[in-house]
Parts: C-alpha cells; sequence; structure tokens
C-alpha cells in the first residue's frame, strides 16, 4: 500500500453541535455578499501587527479596545455566521490587555507583539482558564498544568491570547473519511470566503479566524501540510518551521519527527514577527536544540518588497496538473515572478518524485510514533478521562454518537496494534529523509542553484461533506514535511472567490529566504481580498483567476502533459489530506 493512497485522511469531519449550521444572516443563506463587514471595525482588527503598534504606541487604540472589537467581531462572525473557527475564548483576556495596556505606559512596549492578540490551535497547551482539547471530547476537563513552551513565549513578548482555534480533531490523525476542520467540541469549521466550502486542515480555525480578521495573527501545527493547505484556502500567508525552529513541547503530538508549530498571519510580515518571537532552544524538546546558531529573533527583517529580484527560482510543475483553475493561478504567479526579477528556471525535476509518492516511509514514521508520543504528552494531563492511547480509542467507542458519528479511528487504531516493527521504523526514518532531502528538495536546490522551489499550495476549496469525506486532490507538502523543512506558502490568485495559494520551499534554517523571496512576491502580486461571507458558490460570480483567464495557457498546458500524464493523474488519485 502506498504512503498516498493509505493516508486518504482529511482533517477531519463529521460534527458534534451541528445546530445552527444554517443560522447566518439572511444575506448570508440567500448566498449574497454581505453588505459591509458583517462584524463592523475592519479597518482596525484586519490592520498590521506595524499599524496596530503604531496606533497603540500613539495613544490611538489600547489593547483592551482591540481586544473588544475582535470579541464583537467573533460574536457577528464566528457565532453569528456561524464560522467556528473558535473552540473557547480567553475569560481573561481584557484583564491581561489592561495590565499590558499599564505597563506600555509605565515602561513602553515590550517589543512588536506587545498587546497583540493571538489564537493557538487547540493542541497547544494553556496553563490558565482555558482547556486544551486537540477538538476531543476525550480531552474536556481540568487545564494543562504548564504553558506550551510556545505559549509561555508568546506571554513574555507581550502577546495576548485571545483564545484556541478549532481544528481537525486531534490534528486529523484518526480515521479515514474525515472532513477538514471537524472537531467533535466544536463541529465543523468553515471557510469564511464562502461558508459551505472547507477551510482545509488541520489547523483550519487557525487560518479561517485570521482571514476573517478574529485575530491579528495564530498559531497553527504542521506534520503534513496542516498550516499551508488552510494558508491557501482562506487566503492568508502561513509559516511552516523548520522541525525544532519551534518548541513542541505542550503540544499534542502525532509525530517527533515531523511536527512544528508554526504562524498564520495576513501577511508574511505579521507571520514573521510572531516566528521571531517564538524560536530558541527548549529544554523540554531535545529536536530544537539543532536549531542553536540556526535561529533569529527577528524574521521580520528579512520581509522585503523586492525580495524576488535576483532570486533563484524552480518551478515544481510536477506539482501542477490537478485542476485547470489552478494551473492558471500558477501560471499567472511564475509570471509575477519573472516581472519581479527573480531568475526563474522552469521546470526543474525532483529525481525522487515517483518513488515518494509511492513510499510508505512517512505513514511507517507516523504511525509507529504517535502511540509513543500521545501516551508520553497525555502523562504530563490530569483530570481529563484519558491518560493513554487505547483510553481515547475506549473513549471514542463510548461515546460513538458524538465522535464517531461521520468516521471512525482507524489510524488510531494500527498505531495502538503496533503494526510496524521497530526495525522497520528504523528503515523507514532513513529512506524517508533520502527520498525527501537528500534526492528530493536538496538535490533540485543544488542541480539548479535554487534559493527556493516553488509548487502550487492548493486547488480551489471543495464543498464540505461530512458524509463522504474531503474532495482533496492533490499536495505539495510531503517532501518539506517527511525532511523537516520549511514552507512559506502565500496568496496567488482567486477562482471563482476562492483563494489559491502557492507554496515556497528550500532546506533547513532556510526561514530568512523563504521570507524573503515570499514577501517579495506577496508584494508583487498584491492580490490579498478580505473574505466576503457568502453562503454558497454563485456561478455568475466573476472570473475564474485573479486576472482575465489565460486561455492560451489551458491550450499549451495540455501539450506539456500529455507526455507525462502519469506524472500528474496518479498522484491526483493518491489522496493525502493534511495533518
Amino acid at each position: 500500500m502506498s504512503r498516498r493512497s493509505f493516508l486518504r485522511v482529511g482533517a477531519m469531519a463529521g460534527g458534534a453541535a451541528l445546530a445552527g449550521w444554517g443560522n447566518g444572516s439572511v444575506a448570508a443563506e440567500a448566498g449574497q455578499e454581505l453588505g459591509g463587514d458583517p462584524g463592523g471595525d475592519r479597518d482596525v482588527a484586519g490592520a498590521s501587527i506595524a499599524q496596530l503598534q503604531s496606533r497603540m504606541a500613539a495613544g490611538r487604540i489600547s489593547a483592551a479596545e482591540l481586544v473588544d472589537i475582535y470579541l464583537r467581531r467573533i460574536a457577528a462572525i464566528d457565532k453569528g455566521l456561524d464560522l467556528r473557527s473558535i473552540v473557547q475564548l480567553n475569560p481573561d483576556a481584557r484583564r491581561i490587555a489592561m495590565q499590558l495596556d499599564q505597563e506600555r505606559r509605565r515602561k513602553g512596549a515590550r517589543g512588536p507583539l506587545h498587546g497583540i492578540p493571538v489564537l493557538l490551535k487547540d493542541n497547544i497547551d494553556t496553563a490558565d482558564r482555558m482547556q486544551t482539547t486537540a477538538g476531543s471530547l476525550a480531552l474536556a476537563g481540568a487545564s494543562a498544568l504548564q504553558d506550551a513552551t510556545v505559549a509561555r513565549r508568546l506571554r513574555d513578548a507581550g502577546a495576548i491570547i485571545l483564545g484556541k482555534a478549532n481544528l481537525s480533531e486531534w490534528a486529523n490523525f484518526r480515521g479515514f473519511q474525515s472532513s477538514s476542520g471537524w472537531s467533535g467540541v466544536r463541529g465543523q469549521c468553515r471557510n469564511p470566503h464562502v461558508l459551505d466550502r472547507n477551510p482545509c486542515g488541520s489547523s483550519s480555525g487557525s487560518a479561517a479566524a485570521v482571514a476573517a480578521a478574529l485575530t491579528t495573527v495564530a498559531l497553527g501545527t504542521e506534520t503534513d501540510g496542516s498550516v499551508v493547505c488552510p494558508s491557501g484556502q482562506c487566503g492568508v500567508a502561513g509559516i511552516k518551521p523548520t522541525v525544532g525552529l519551534t518548541s513542541r513541547a505542550g503540544v499534542v503530538p502525532i509525530s517527533d519527527t515531523q511536527d512544528t508549530v508554526g504562524v498564520h498571519g495576513r501577511s508574511v510580515a505579521d507571520a514573521a514577527t510572531v516566528l521571531g518571537a517564538l524560536t530558541g532552544v527548549d529544554q523540554r524538546d531535545a529536536k530544537t536544540a539543532a536549531s542553536a546558531g540556526n535561529f533569529s529573533r527577528n524574521y521580520a527583517q528579512y520581509v522585503s518588497s523586492t525580495g524576488l529580484k535576483g532570486a533563484r527560482i524552480g518551478i515544481a510543475r510536477q506539482f501542477t496538473g490537478a485542476t485547470t483553475e489552478t494551473d492558471e493561478v500558477f501560471e499567472e504567479a511564475v509570471q509575477v515572478l519573472r516581472d519581479a526579477g527573480a531568475v526563474v528556471i522552469d521546470p526543474v525535476e525532483f529525481p525522487s518524485f515517483d518513488e515518494f509518492n509511492a513510499d510508505q516511509s512517512e505513514l511507517i514514521v507516523l504511525i509507529y510514533e504517535f502511540k509513543r508520543d500521545l501516551n508520553a504528552y497525555l502523562a504530563t494531563r490530569s483530570g481529563v478521562p484519558v491518560g493513554t492511547l487505547a483510553d481515547v480509542i475506549q473513549f471514542n467507542i463510548e461515546h460513538a454518537e458524538r465522535e464517531l458519528k461521520f468516521f471512525g479511528q482507524e489510524l488510531m487504531e494500527l498505531a495502538e496494534s503496533d503494526v510496524f516493527s521497530e526495525a522497520e521504523y528504523q528503515q523507514a526514518l532513513v529512506r524517508g529523509r533520502q527520498l525527501a532531502a537528500e534526492r528530493g528538495i536538496d538535490a533540485v536546490l543544488a542541480t539548479h542553484n535554487l534559493d527556493a522551489i516553488v509548487a502550487p499550495t492548493n486547488s480551489p476549496a471543495w464543498p464540505t461533506d461530512l458524509i463522504n469525506g474531503d474532495a482533496f486532490l492533490f499536495g505539495s507538502s510531503g517532501f518539506a514535511a517527511v525532511a523537516g523543512y520549511p514552507l512559506v506558502s502565500v496568496t496567488a490568485g482567486y477562482v471563482f472567490g476562492l483563494p489559491v495559494g502557492i507554496t515556497f520551499m528550500a532546506s533547513a534554517w532556510s526561514e530568512p529566504t523563504l521570507i524573503r523571496v515570499a514577501s517579495g512576491f506577496e508584494a508583487a502580486a498584491a492580490v490579498h481580498r478580505a473574505p466576503r461571507f457568502l453562503r454558497t458558490f454563485q456561478q455568475g460570480e466573476g472570473s475564474r483567476t485573479s486576472e482575465k483567464p489565460s486561455r492560451t495557457f489551458a491550450s499549451s498546458a495540455l501539450k506539456t502533459h500529455a507526455a507525462k500524464l502519469d506524472q500528474f493523474l496518479v498522484p491526483r488519485l493518491r489522496r493525502l489530506n493534511y495533518l
């Protein structure tokens, strides 16, 4: 069984509380564009970190007032339109904001995140009055005993933890036929651009809330695609760091080899600003030792509107062919790269592409590590119904009407059964890295002397389907996931009002380069749109892409792909959804 055909997992579907699914505004129910911004205060809520800091420094707004603005928007949009991007709010957020306002007046700001509201994906521990559930009722109960390291570093930087974001339950490592963004605790998160479309996952709520301006920035986590896919489908910037750049201590795990904590922002600059607050060696996470000498406390310094000038960018067309619409957006993006001064090498080929897609090394590593790593995490929790993976499986069986209504827990059962041996696991670690890094990303970079490789992030968002699960078509995150390498995703264009992203990738610790080129693309393309919260797709809605559709590309693409049908049809049929 291949890696791709086995991991047909979506980022979780189903629904605990689906009451109110259709209880949005009259305009939303009619499928019309909402007049103005339904939450109000968009000019403030949608402002960048730098803009908010300038306003707070000038006394034009306080952190407490900013929190109030977001709370009003959450009431109007997340609840009023049933976006379901947020699991819970921090009852102490306003008090913390007021304390930070007082500190600013007495001492000045701690740094760029002072007074900035941040949402955390609900698999990141906070030792406060909020719970950490990973979206599962099995973890509902007492709060975590200790902050995750990334949560503590945000607090130390002066950020306000506004609440916890919805996610694909257990970061989508539970069962087959899932729908991205569903959790037993909160139900189905929706895409803010078109509400009956999927936000992707597993960091669904983090990206959706940032796109809807319900928070300034948000943390997500990625094992394979869980930061970049929601970024692409919700139309925000996402940074998935090198494994070990950010601590995973206090984060509900899937895999010590592949897990990483990343950031969603409405711009690369905002995401980069947050990333700088998260880095540094952490004694609670051995993987971070490798980041010594490789991390920065200030990634915002690498943001550049001219970041593409002279950069050597490889075009990975092996990831195209899933849909004509995606390819048209990607082709326009390639032209933006050229026009912005990049040296474009088109195409570049991954030598191990077919072998990697047919290989099961990633599957073996994730299945093998999940039981070990989850049991170690659960040992740090008390006051919750479960203490081991076996307990979680039994809990789900006993609460099947809530937890197993829409899909099962096959991945958990495989992990609990110890289906793979230690020898198979060790072999998979070696082979996976060879295919993904040495014969994958590293080989492409070295062959063409590249700064970065670019590929499409996603197809336009599919309709959410709680019965059949995700209509997933392709992903470009797998090589970086298995290699432990970073990714930066930004919006490249729109198809019928739905965002399509592109992903920049390179080798370990290359975040400065990726931030530079991705921010350069972002500035040159200038395609970002605020979501309009349409209830459903409108057949007469706009054009296919952000500009006039490129019909000449459509015909040339057929000629290009005719000689390599296996390369784009086979990966399309191998459904790897996001973890």
